[in-house]
């Protein structure tokens, strides 16, 4: 397996697809990383030589954001609106969702199982 960035990306896929495994990296930024490092026809990972190998690294190394560094820089931007305490923030800290979703119903991935509140039985009129 060919290590970029720390992560090992798989040998059988297409580069453009392998690339994808780095966290910060999807298809487009994929394919701007394949172009400034100068592999063409889009080999699979095991067929690159270790040069482009190695220009790959670099490219990703310089001009990209990725792993660590990235999910650092998105803790603190969620820090930062915490500690501000805006809107976004107290969503944050609460465990709701952050873009106006609404969550009478839906957002159950985000707001955890359903917890049956006592007293809450709905009973008919006789």
């Amino acid at each position: 397996m060919a290590i970029v960035s720390g992560v090992n990306i798989p040998d059988n896929k297409r580069v453009e697809i392998s690339l994808q495994h780095v966290f910060g990296i999807g298809l487009f930024q994929a394919k701007d990383v394949v172009e400034k490092a100068g592999v063409t026809g889009n080999p699979r990972v095991r067929e690159l030589t270790e040069m482009d190998l190695t220009r790959i690294r670099e490219v990703v190394d310089r001009e990209k954001r990725v792993e660590g560094d990235l999910r650092r820089e998105i803790n603190m931007n969620i820090r930062r609106l915490i500690d501000i305490g805006s809107y976004r923030g107290s969503r944050h800290r609460r465990g709701l969702p952050v873009r106006g979703q609404r969550t009478k119903t839906n957002a159950r991935a985000k707001r955890g199982r359903r917890v049956p509140v006592a007293g809450r039985r709905h009973t008919t009129t006789k």
